[in-house]
């Protein structure tokens, strides 16, 4: 029998499978599922299983969800239990995803694997200068001035420090501390090995014992106390890491060592020294924890380094602008810029928001967005964007974006979520981590016994340490962070070549497309239409008529062969008509009424949709400009063909390069257009595209999406407008080219800042260099565990008499995530 049930305190991905988990293992369930969005669980069972059962499991788990019937509301004692935990406003995240995209408030650990939270890297409200007096400092200003209190002038407020570096100067502080007590306890150690030590010259070995025990405490109470807490919450919570591990490696060698030195005659012969005093372990437990502190400093460093590529688009986002105001030029911060404000843009300056030039001529440096190192050419009417840089001519400019609607910060709003999202084969490594520490802990217990019962003298000692050595080799951070350092770098290495990349499932299903659809207008060309010819069919309307009437319907449309039109028609200085009732059939063409006569505009099923009719003379006229690959728009007033307007539209210079080196990857590129076949060869054949398909309607176009999916393709979407949205979306992966409309970047899963197919070329790249990266940390990580835990174990040391020191476990520990973030990294170099 199967039951449906509400689960509530569910936030994220993590939480799902952690709930599936916990009731997939009350007695009698066959199967469970939870779906995160329904927030409800499908639950399978041999026979009816009471409720309170499935509420027992979760509040044992520790209450953070509840369980009731569908429909109903939950209990009294639930809803208090029941914490509004939501994706949370903070900036902070897991770099591993435990919970997905769930971010905290602030700086802190992971609930669940233990690892430092991460500060996200965005572009605040506060990005303007702030002002404040040297002699009274609660003064401050958005503005230089001076003081009111004491008449000084006000200087620059510094930066606050960011939480990522506080905390590697927390670290780093606590580092030195442990090294500072820790190299004291080693030294004292290791002069056993010294003969005639002579240390026990001036005390005995129970003597200098105490020492260490002393010199050690400000080692494990307080630079790596932290570390044991995490342990602790870990088994409280049952969410085993690499903690685990480390508190009860570290903590059993510490704890042995203080117990051996309260009670030596608890202990054997085989557990003291020639002097009767117990053998501790000092040493191996501070310099293990110690190690572990740099292992998670050089971890923070490197990790800083893994969201450069937000940090170095934040830094092209300006303090200042210049506002025109009444002819006076007036310095203002950008956060004090609103919509329609005209700025002046001088030479070598950044530009503060989106807009458009309305006085002017210059070339910008767009690099920094699209990757293209080439500078723009920019007259008036044309688009700029925020933290782009002007070239040698100032202009003016009119804000059309501000603060998070830039386009600036929405490439970082957007990298941002994308590092935080998981790839597919992120399973993998979360598979293998929710059974590592548990197998681990067994291995270490098995070790153990090993060596009590068929190893050399002194057994015991021996047991211990190796025990300890295969808690502290392994390293279930290695596989945790194999997947999302490579997609943060890479996601950020897009970002800086003009490809956003939506979620990590993007990247990794890119690198297995092996089928690309390209739409035509604005994706193979430049989408810059041009009116080349107006003509007329009959007596009774003239060309300038005809122009009338397709200026004056098209006045209502946002498409751009419209725009075009009606650009052409204020060229021409075209009498202007009024219009009503327009309306945008999808596919087709337009409609309304100009001077109270039913007008239609479009393509040949948009003339059928009029009831219009198109004469072979009307189609001969038209296939003669087709052929050339342009595209003929025909008009129709009170159903009757009156005329038509020829528009062009150049191909892309980088066009034809882009689809041959997509084909010669083994891509198959194939064209769908919603213009004739006529203008779909000419364009093919100019491409050299054998495959194209012309007369596309929205619905046609997805219908060979699904087609080409049934066959077993994988296919990718590249297109730019309304028309191109549901085929974007049901898509392997939607490339949406960043020049076209909202709804189609909506739908897709990359965009393309440039709008070009070589923008397809780069993020095709970049996913195979992204997917090759993380399968290497995977194997990397994999191998070392599965190499290391044996060596420490002592595998080694029937044939070659090796064993592998604790604090050597420790330091290849350390370096084993350290070296995944570092491969990582590497991607920052790859060209693209």
């Amino acid at each position: 029998m199967k039951h449906n049930y509400h689960i509530h305190g569910m936030t994220c991905n993590g939480c799902r499978s952690h709930v599936e988990e916990i009731l997939s293992k009350v007695e009698g369930v066959t199967a469970a599922t939870v779906n995160l969005e329904k927030a409800e669980a499908t639950i399978e069972m041999e026979a009816h299983i009471p409720l309170k059962n499935f509420e027992q499991a979760l509040q044992n788990d520790g209450g953070r969800y509840g369980i009731h019937n569908v429909g109903e509301q939950p209990h009294q004692e639930e809803k208090k239990q029941e914490k509004p935990q939501g994706k949370g406003t903070g900036t902070f995240y897991c770099p591993m995803h435990c919970e997905g995209d769930k971010t905290y408030d602030k700086a802190g650990d992971c609930p669940v694997c233990g690892m430092d939270l991460v500060e996200e890297q965005n572009l605040s409200t506060g990005t303007s200068e702030q002002w404040t007096c040297p002699m009274h400092p609660e003064v401050v200003k958005d503005e230089a001035g001076d003081c009111p209190i004491c008449g000084m002038d006000l200087v620059p407020m510094e930066a606050d420090i960011s939480a990522e570096e506080k905390s590697y100067k927390k670290l780093a502080k606590k580092f030195w501390i442990a090294v500072a007590f820790t190299l004291p306890i080693f030294l004292i150690a290791m002069s056993e090995m010294v003969t005639n030590n002579p240390l026990y010259d001036i005390m005995e070995q129970k003597n200098w014992n105490w020492i260490q025990f002393g010199l050690s405490i400000p080692v494990v109470f307080y630079a790596t106390w932290m570390f044991f807490e995490r342990a602790y919450r870990s088994i409280k919570t049952w969410n085993l890491n690499m903690f685990t591990l480390i508190g009860i490696g570290a903590g059993v060698a510490w704890l042995f060592s203080v117990f051996g030195m309260f009670f030596p005659d608890f202990f054997p012969a085989e557990f003291k020294t020639e002097s009767g005093a117990v053998h501790v372990y000092f040493e191996a437990a501070t310099v293990i924890l110690t190690l572990v502190l740099m292992g998670q400093l050089l971890e923070a460093r490197a990790h800083s380094k893994t969201n450069s590529a937000v940090k170095e688009l934040l830094k092209l986002a300006p303090n200042k602008a210049i506002k025109v105001v009444d002819g006076e030029e007036i310095e203002v911060s950008i956060d004090k810029i609103v919509l329609n404000d005209i700025l002046k843009v001088k030479p070598g300056e950044k530009i503060p928001v989106d807009g458009s030039l309305t006085e002017g001529e210059t070339n910008i440096d767009e690099s920094m967005i699209t990757g293209e190192p080439i500078p723009v050419s920019k007259t008036v009417g044309d688009k700029v964007s925020s933290g782009t840089i002007n070239g040698n001519q100032s202009f003016l400019m009119k804000a059309e974006k501000v603060g998070s609607d830039t386009l600036l910060s929405q490439i970082i709003h957007l990298v941002n979520d994308a590092s935080r999202s998981r790839a597919p084969i992120q399973n993998l490594a979360d598979k293998v981590s929710g059974y590592f520490v548990p197998v681990v802990v067994l291995i270490a217990a098995i070790t153990f016994a090993v060596w009590v019962f068929w190893g050399p003298e002194p057994a015991y000692v021996y047991a211990l340490v190796n025990a300890i050595a295969v808690l502290i080799i392994a390293c279930p951070c290695a596989l945790g962070l194999a997947t999302p350092m490579s997609v943060m770098v890479g996601v950020g290495k897009g970002a800086q070549n003009g490809v956003l990349i939506k979620n990590a499932e993007a990247l990794e299903k890119l690198d297995k497309v092996d089928t690309l659809i390209i739409d035509k207008t604005g994706t193979i060309t430049e989408g810059k239409p041009t009116v080349e010819t107006v003509g007329a069919f009959g007596d009774d309307f003239t060309q300038e008529k005809v122009l009338q009437y397709i200026v004056a319907l098209n006045t209502n449309s946002e498409h751009p062969l419209a725009a075009a039109t009606v650009k052409y028609g204020k060229e021409q200085k075209s009498k202007q008509i009024k219009s009503e009732g327009f309306s945008a059939v999808t596919g087709k063409g337009v409609e309304g009424n100009v001077d109270g006569t039913k007008v239609a505009l479009g393509n040949p099923e948009m003339m059928a949709y009029a009831e219009a009719i198109i004469t072979s003379e009307m189609e001969e006229s038209a296939l003669a400009f087709q052929k050339q690959g342009k595209t003929v728009s025909y008009l129709a007033v009170a159903k009757e063909v009156v005329g038509y307007v020829v528009i062009g539209d150049k191909i892309k210079a980088t066009t034809a390069n882009a689809i041959k080196e997509l084909q010669d990857k083994g891509i198959s590129v194939i064209m769908l257009t919603g213009d004739n076949h006529a203008t779909a060869q000419a364009v093919a054949s100019e491409l050299k595209l054998t495959d194209f398909k012309a007369s596309m309607l929205p619905e046609d176009k997805l219908k060979v999406v699904e087609k080409l999916q049934n066959e077993g393709k994988v296919v990718a979407m590249a297109g730019d407008g309304i028309n191109d949205a549901p085929a974007l979306a049901k898509s392997d992966v939607g490339i949406a080219m960043g020049t076209g409309t909202d709804v189609a970047i909506e739908s897709a899963m990359i965009t393309l800042v440039k709008g070009d197919l070589q923008g397809i070329v780069k993020a095709q790249h970049l996913s195979h260099a992204v997917m090759k990266n993380i399968k290497q940390n995977l194997f990397f990580a994999l191998v070392y565990n599965t190499l290391g835990v044996p060596v420490a174990a002592g595998v080694l040391f029937p044939f070659f008499g090796i064993l592998l020191s604790p604090m050597i476990a420790a330091l290849a520990m350390s370096f084993s995530s350290v070296s995944v973030i570092a491969n990582a990294l590497r991607l920052r170099n790859i060209k693209i």
